[in-house]
């Protein structure tokens, strides 16, 4: 029995060691001084894209992410849309803008991200929140081709995947 527990507690720490690595922040995107991860969650969802033409060049331009952010037991704990939006269960919501990216590996995924919260909503765990970052990121490039006068208007979903870290004082 005593064995067991052992174990138990021996995976138990390692989990713990790997979660705290999995998050480190490179300095560019780190929040400002004072301020600590209050939740962090895990986005699977979609990177939307729509064919536009600017002074007759056409390119995917990044529309909004419709993405669900779960916890640690893979339970859904929110939503990430338009405007960016970020949602927490019982009405706890968030808007905010990008303050700096990191390309980390832009070949495979999109960029990672520092926000800032400019508007809150309810009185949930995001009612503090100041500061958002997306780390991890896999995916959620915009496609490759397919953005032509034919095309222009389309949309296409590029899906992706990202850890979210919230930030309050």
């Amino acid at each position: 029995m005593g064995m067991i527990k052992k174990l138990m507690f021996f995976f138990g720490m390692l989990q713990s060691a790997a979660a705290v690595a999995e998050f480190s922040v490179p300095e560019q995107i780190q929040a400002p001084a004072g301020y600590k991860p209050v939740l962090t969650v895990h986005a699977k969802g979609d990177q939307i894209y729509q064919c536009t033409v600017n002074k007759g060049l056409y390119s995917w331009q990044t529309q909004a992410p419709d993405a669900r952010l779960f916890d640690d037991q893979g339970q859904i704990v929110g939503n990430h849309t338009a405007g960016p939006i970020w949602e927490y269960k019982a009405g706890s919501r968030v808007l905010g803008r990008v303050v700096s990216k990191l390309d980390k590996t832009p070949e495979e995924a999109i960029s990672w991200l520092l926000v800032e919260v400019l508007t809150h909503q309810g009185n949930g765990l995001l009612a503090n929140v100041s500061f958002i970052n997306r780390i991890n990121t896999h995916g959620g490039l915009p496609p490759s081709s397919g953005c032509d006068a034919n095309h222009l208007g389309s949309e296409k979903r590029s899906g992706y995947s990202a850890d979210y870290v919230f930030y309050a004082k």
